[in-house]
């Protein structure tokens, strides 16, 4: 048997037919009535944590990721799991990240060892 006889081919292409033929009025009321894509209220926004962002504080700071998990003490395979969001940082991790995103310099100096 042929493989197009096996299997049902399924069309991702959408009629925006409908779509355009509604006003921004209507368009707008339907987007409201989903359920599953509601505004943020601002009550939402205030629960939210606001995770920083690995790979954009260590572009900034021009490193590799080598780099920065030398520099910072975070083990590579940490930094790996962040940057591709297979893993969350922690809270004191998430804080780590802030102080380092506000001033490596300072946290570099204090990570130095001292004679």
């Amino acid at each position: 048997m042929k493989d197009a006889d096996t299997t049902k081919k399924i069309s991702h292409e959408s009629d925006w037919r409908k779509f355009d033929a509604m006003t921004e009025a209507e368009r707008h009321a339907a987007a409201a009535s989903d359920p599953e894509a509601q505004p943020l209220t601002s009550d939402n926004v205030k629960r939210m944590k606001r995770t920083p962002q690995v790979k954009v504080i260590r572009r900034a700071l021009g490193l590799s990721q080598e780099a920065f998990a030398a520099r910072f003490q975070i083990p590579l395979g940490t930094l790996r799991d962040w940057e591709q969001s297979r893993k969350e940082p922690d809270a004191a991790a998430r804080a780590y990240l802030r102080v380092i995103a506000r001033n490596p310099q300072a946290v570099s100096e204090a990570l130095q060892a001292t004679p």
